[in-house]
């Protein structure tokens, strides 16, 4: 049976004779245990389903009975009837794991005599992780003697991008240009349930938190070692991304770690023992909602978006109590009819707008505003009843965090019909603008043009297209506004337009580097064939308007491009073998590094300020996530998801 193992073992529970509980011990025996073990806690060819069991209903069980998972090399059992099966199911109830039992338990000498009490979560030959007696949780390496040495992290990566700003910018610089060629892999941790990771690990106090769809993992950031696993069932019937395991992390608040699961709830587990402290609906996944977002702590509050645009959801940012979960606000990304701004949606299109809020925002701590990125709007490649802007889609919104309450916002897009969301991550840049210091929002926006604003007040400041190959626009106005060209919208034929669907970039991450006052982004020059196809909305279906694909006749191709943001113009390109299709976000430094994935499978590291190839690393899997960076041990780690891993590389011992 293809269940996820947590690693633990499993108690042998007594059984009456002759009931359907030992019945189902036999049939476990002949069917399952020559994989799983005898008492279901790990064989050579399987692992445990001990804590898995739980995750699933009767019926649930049934299915995976007769169907197996051949993705996994569970062969089904269709020939297995009711009876037998029901004693099965039975007898899988009353598995236990020992997970905390005083077999696990450990007393441990520190250096300098100290002796701490608790429980072992995982050992190693070099070390363990100690749940001890005072609650607290002890990341353990053997010294030289039998005693131990407590480690943790000194440089965190507390939230999606590290820091509130949305840079993707780190300041440590043990890494560098000179010796990034040395970097080797450290530890590896394998998701088996996940095909292809989007999420950013977070670190915090030495612990690293990772997500896949309705799970989330701590592990020692040191060694990749499990700490706990939380799991829930995943949602039947869920639409969107989140059907297909999208989840792009988690946030880390005191002792807190928050995360978004597929079917539209934000919860709040123990960071120390992956216990629930509380779980909150954020809307009704029955109405085409999911979601798939890393949330945003700031302050008191837990700030979450949405996800379920392509199929009709109305976005809304909601904020939450840190510690009860209580609702403190909701802004919605479109206006009901008669409200303000809904004069820009004229149609009956208003009742399921999408504008959903799918990507981690960012917050200025000094100016105390909050920058939400907002979708596009819906059906997405039909325009014909919603005429008019479609307010506030395909815009940033500048909202107050004490209330939720609009400041400012900027529209990249009106009226958009080529699904060219907000999503790419802003960066909130201090600089020299004119002559003059300036806070700005810096972004490379999906549509193909890259945007400078002033963040105090959303007023357009520069914009310029980076992509070579852009046809669905001639340029900007004065004011930021795009001048449409005729003749790019889908067709039933299909209808070829540039950039593609997925964007000159997309959601993965881009990074401003204070140091090179360079901003680097992952870009796509590439075309793609917009086709349209008439829909109605309907609750559980894609509400899009149409499909895509490349454009047949040009790959296109993938390029890490460095601008300069006060011209619009790449200071340098390091172009990619591939067709342009996989989602690696940057990283940059201090250490004069940018680290990317790159388009063909592997994790590579450039030179900030030259673009010149410093180093790389094999994955053979698609990147469809951004790196980040930590210091553990004193030592620095970057981390990246590539395929179902995690992979953490450092400098020799």
């Amino acid at each position: 049976m293809g269940f996820l193992s947590t690693g633990d073992a499993q108690a042998q529970t007594p059984l009456a004779a002759g009931s359907p509980q030992a019945a189902g011990r036999e049939v476990f025996a002949a069917r399952c245990a020559s994989c799983h073990g005898t008492n279901a806690g790990g064989g050579e060819f399987a692992p445990s389903i001990v804590e898995r069991v739980p995750l699933h209903t009767d019926e649930d069980l049934r299915e995976l009975l007769h169907n197996g998972l051949p993705a996994s090399g569970m062969p089904g059992f269709p020939d297995m009837v009711d009876p037998e099966r029901a004693t099965l199911i039975s007898f899988l109830r009353t598995l236990k794991p020992t997970h905390g039992s005083t077999a696990a338990r450990a007393s441990v000498t520190l250096q300098g005599g100290k002796v701490l009490e608790g429980v072992a979560l995982n050992r190693s030959a070099d070390g363990m992780q100690l749940l001890g007696d005072d609650h607290g949780l002890y990341l353990l390496r053997k010294t030289d003697g039998d005693t131990y040495r407590r480690v943790t992290s000194q440089s965190d990566w507390p939230s999606y991008n590290g820091q509130t700003t949305g840079s993707r910018y780190s300041a440590l610089r043990q890494i560098t240009k000179d010796n990034v060629s040395l970097l080797q892999a450290k530890w590896v941790f394998t998701l088996r349930n996940a095909s292809e990771i989007e999420a950013t690990p977070v670190v915090s106090d030495g612990m690293l938190f990772v997500t896949y769809a309705n799970e989330c993992f701590a592990l020692d950031a040191g060694s990749g070692r499990q700490i706990w696993h939380y799991q829930r069932p995943r949602t039947k019937g869920i639409g969107g991304v989140a059907a297909k395991g999208a989840n792009r992390g988690a946030a880390v608040a005191a002792n807190r770690v928050f995360m978004a699961t597929d079917n539209a709830h934000l919860i709040a587990l123990d960071r120390t023992t992956g216990k629930l402290i509380w779980d909150t609906e954020m809307a009704d996944w029955h109405q085409n909602y999911n979601a798939t977002s890393a949330p945003l702590a700031i302050g008191r509050m837990v700030v979450s978006g949405i996800a379920g645009g392509d199929e009709g959801a109305r976005g809304f940012v909601v904020a939450y109590d840190q510690t009860t979960g209580k609702e403190l606000w909701r802004f919605w990304t479109v206006p009901n009819p008669g409200e303000p701004g809904s004069e820009t949606w004229q149609g009956s299109a208003i009742h399921h707008p999408g504008g959903s809020t799918w990507m981690t925002g960012t917050y200025d701590q000094e100016l105390h505003i909050l920058y939400w990125p907002v979708g596009n709007p819906g059906p997405d490649l039909i325009g014909d009843d919603r005429l008019g802007d479609n307010l506030y889609t395909n815009s940033i919104v500048a909202l107050d965090p004490d209330t939720g309450k609009l400041k400012w916002y900027f529209q990249f897009t009106p009226h958009d019909v080529h699904d060219f969301d907000a999503m790419a991550p802003p960066s909130l840049v201090d600089a020299t603008w004119q002559g003059k210091p300036r806070k700005l929002m810096v972004q490379a926006n999906r549509n193909g043009f890259l945007y400078v604003l002033d963040r105090t007040n959303g007023k357009f400041l520069s914009g310029r297209a980076y992509t070579r190959k852009l046809t669905w626009a001639t340029g900007l106005t004065a004011e930021g506004r795009p001048i449409v060209a005729p003749g790019h919208e889908a067709t039933a034929e299909g209808r070829l337009s540039c950039p593609w669907l997925n964007g000159a970039t997309n959601w993965y991450s881009a990074s401003w580097n204070p140091l090179t006052s360079l901003y680097y982004v992952q870009t796509n020059d590439k075309c793609g064939i917009f086709t349209r196809t008439n829909m109605q909305y309907q609750e559980g279906r894609s509400f899009m308007g149409g499909s895509f694909s490349g454009d047949p006749a040009d790959p296109g191709q993938r390029i890490l491009r460095a601008f300069d943001i006060h011209t619009g113009k790449a200071v340098w390109e390091l172009p990619q073998t591939g067709d342009g299709s996989t989602f690696g976000g940057v990283l940059s430094t201090a250490g004069g590094v940018v680290f990317y994935g790159a388009d063909d499978y592997s994790f590579a590291a450039a030179d900030g300020k030259t673009g010149k190839p410093l180093w790389s690393f094999e994955a053979n899997q698609p990147p469809h996530a951004s790196p980040m960076t930590y210091l553990f041990d004193n030592r620095q780690y970057v981390a990246v998801a590539i395929g179902s891993d995690i992979i953490a590389f450092g400098l020799p011992n």
